[in-house]
């Protein structure tokens, strides 16, 4: 099997929500002939074979002759299409030719709606994460919470593509979700105003000499965007009496992933040479390798990542490249596990199959699949968070953790001694979070100690000014993804 080009980490479908995070493979429709599949399906036939698919027409008959009102064809072959990929795993799915210029539409870097990142888990509607900067993290919607109703209706009876074609409407126009937080057990409703969703952003702020950069997702250009704010940081700190910047805080939190070649990129950035990332699947001539070209744009700056249960996919290739190079200190949460490669492959004019074909591996020869990114230093984000958790080993029917590195992993030697210090989670005194107020946000002012104390400054600045918001421009039209390897 020969793919085209084409690798992106957690993205799908357009809607003003995207259904995430996943890893997505291009390939192109003339390697899967319909004709030779048939003739494959021919030779390797057996008698349980032909029973099966008889089976599968009977029913089809028996729904349409008995069913309460008509059912088409078209309808119960797009069901049983579903079920047949949609149940390998949570990211494996079939696409209708709508649901799949969708897909490419959200490719194009914006889109119209309200800004999360969704699952669907047992027939229900799950937040993976909400985007920074969109009208559903600025109502307060959380990674974790159900959503049960759409303008108050019930969506228990639809299908996640069905929900998310709910939650769709024209720029300007307004909609209620309810949701049901399992942190709390309350039913929450939200009352919001659809807009067009820049996806690709990227903030910066610095504190004190210490340089903050915030990706929210690795799009198109996201490194060329991160390289801009890292100049500017630059260009600020040389302004201060130190005159440079003494260290780096790179936020991934809650980033749900996006292009592969966008990970790379950013990982480059800060590893001068050794091994990024590799992917193995089921057919060895498939697999790939990436490695670092020899540059750190930050001369060996300290840099500490922050993570959380929302940073995944394309995030976990980053912290794990970075954390096993030992190039940076992981901050913060376990990320969300998902470690798997999924291939798109169209089906002539009828739409296309997203199938997990592959699984990605950290330098160190591991799979995060089901298991995430440890950090360093283990800070919640809030005094309730210790026990909470929303993962991927939190889904159904998830792909299973094999072929990687499962000796444990040896202590490292480089944490700062200030580790020790650090507080697994505020105390009850602590201000409640406000995106707005940096002061507030815990993990940040942990790491900002943490960094400095990396860099041998004392009495670092506190995080108190908001960041600043680099938003790259979406291309003209839909375009497919591209991977420079």
């Amino acid at each position: 099997m020969k793919f085209r080009s084409g690798l992106l980490l957690g993205t799908a479908f357009l809607a003003g929500l995207a259904v995430g995070p996943g890893a997505l493979r291009l390939a192109d429709s003339s390697d899967f002939p319909g004709a030779a599949f048939a003739r494959e399906i021919s030779h390797d036939n057996s008698a349980e074979t032909v029973r099966l698919l008889t089976l599968l027409g009977t029913v089809m008959d028996v729904v349409k002759a008995e069913y309460v009102h008509p059912v088409s064809d078209k309808d119960l072959i797009n069901n049983a299409l579903d079920g047949m990929v949609g149940n390998l795993d949570p990211h494996s799915s079939y696409m209708t030719a709508a649901q799949f210029h969708d897909m490419q539409t959200e490719i194009s870097g914006k889109f119209g709606g309200l800004g999360l990142q969704v699952q669907g888990e047992s027939g229900h509607v799950r937040v993976v994460s909400p985007i920074d900067g969109t009208p559903a993290a600025r109502a307060g919607i959380q990674p974790g919470d159900f959503i049960t109703m759409v303008d108050h209706k019930s969506i228990d009876d639809l299908t996640l593509d069905q929900a998310v074609r709910k939650m769709r409407g024209d720029p300007g126009t307004k909609i209620s979700l309810t949701v049901v937080r399992p942190k709390t057990g309350k039913t929450l409703t939200f009352d919001m105003t659809r807009e067009i969703v820049h996806v690709q952003i990227v903030k910066s702020a610095l504190y004190g000499s210490t340089g903050y950069i915030r990706l929210t997702e690795f799009d198109d250009d996201l490194e060329g965007a991160m390289h801009a704010a890292f100049d500017k940081l630059k260009a600020e700190a040389a302004k201060t009496p130190g005159g440079k910047l003494t260290g780096i805080i790179l936020d991934l939190r809650s980033n749900p992933g996006g292009k592969l070649d966008q990970a790379i990129a950013v990982a480059d950035d800060f590893i001068k040479d050794g091994e990024i990332v590799s992917i193995r699947g089921r057919h060895a001539e498939n697999n790939q390798r990436w490695d670092a070209k020899g540059t750190d744009i930050t001369n060996g700056l300290p840099i500490v990542v922050l993570t959380n249960g929302g940073s995944a996919s394309a995030s976990e290739i980053v912290a794990g490249a970075l954390k096993d190079h030992h190039r940076a200190i992981i901050l913060g949460e376990k990320t969300f596990g998902k470690g798997s490669v999924q291939t798109l492959i169209p089906i002539g004019d009828q739409g296309a199959v997203r199938l997990t074909t592959a699984r990605y591996y950290t330098p160190s020869g591991r799979s995060i699949q089901g298991l995430g990114i440890t950090p360093d230093i283990p800070v919640s984000e809030t005094k309730d968070d210790d026990s909470y958790g929303y993962r991927e080993a939190d889904l159904s029917h998830i792909l299973t953790n094999i072929g990687g590195n499962r000796t444990t992993e040896t202590p490292r030697t480089d944490i700062p001694p200030i580790a020790k210090s650090i507080p697994k989670m505020p105390d009850a005194n602590w201000p409640a979070f406000d995106a707005t107020k940096p002061a507030t946000d815990f993990q940040l002012q942990q790491a900002i100690k943490v960094v400095n104390a990396m860099a041998g400054i004392s009495n670092p600045a506190l995080a108190t000014a908001p960041a600043t918001e680099v938003k790259a421009a979406a291309p003209a039209a839909p375009k497919p993804p591209e991977a420079h390897h």
